[in-house]
């Protein structure tokens, strides 16, 4: 009886703590992409949209259902935010990180 009641011990410590990372990876990411919308410079913008796409990529490995299809987008995104930005085109980058925010708050709701 004592390695049941562990073993569902454990068992939902593991689930929550995946919910847990899923949503502070949801928070980080929205940070990070907003202070890469309001950079001044495209390194600025691609430097923070690239630790977005980290915290973007970590929260939807344990997602499931729209969220993890919001938060790909995101990732998408954000990619192309990071590709613009290696490009120097600052304005280009903020549109895909405008894109984005959106998905990254759809997939935080």
């Amino acid at each position: 009886m004592k390695k049941i009641i562990t073993l569902s011990a454990a068992f939902l410590l593991v689930l929550s703590s995946t919910a847990f990372a899923a949503e502070e990876h949801g928070k980080a990411a929205l940070k990070h992409a907003n202070a890469a919308a309001s950079g001044a410079s495209a390194a600025e913008v691609k430097k923070h949209a690239g630790v977005a796409l980290e915290h973007t990529l970590a929260s939807a490995l344990v997602l499931k259902g729209a969220a993890k299809n919001h938060m790909e987008a995101a990732s998408h995104h954000l990619e192309e935010a990071v590709n613009e930005g290696n490009l120097e085109h600052a304005d280009k980058a903020k549109e895909h990180v405008s894109a984005a925010i959106s998905e990254i708050q759809a997939a935080n709701k």
